[in-house]
């Protein structure tokens, strides 16, 4: 098993339009391979943080969604925006699973 949390840092005021993007990809994670669970989760104690989580089969069903059509389209709005993302910025975070109940 593979889990990923991907630390987004995001403006006050972004955090609501972040939320809902997400909240819209959410239940096409379902169908990615490979995929068991998807959250994202917004820090009560900081105003700058939400995070991205996945946990995965294997670390080789992350990377094919990564390079999969499904990941292009849930970055899609990103890629087209000519202005800056609401994020500003990001820590990824990847872990193999060695004990898991």
């Amino acid at each position: 098993m593979y889990v990923v949390m991907n630390e987004l840092h995001v403006p006050k005021e972004a955090k609501d339009h972040l939320s809902k993007r997400f909240g819209a990809s959410a239940q096409n994670m379902k169908e990615v391979p490979g995929c068991l669970e998807f959250m994202f989760l917004n820090n009560e104690q900081e105003d700058g943080k939400q995070i991205v989580f996945t946990k995965w089969e294997s670390k080789a069903d992350y990377e094919a969604w990564l390079h999969s059509d499904a990941f292009k389209n849930a970055h899609k709005e990103k890629r087209e925006s000519k202005e800056k993302g609401p994020t500003t910025s990001n820590e990824l975070n990847a872990y193999e699973v060695l004990y898991h109940t």
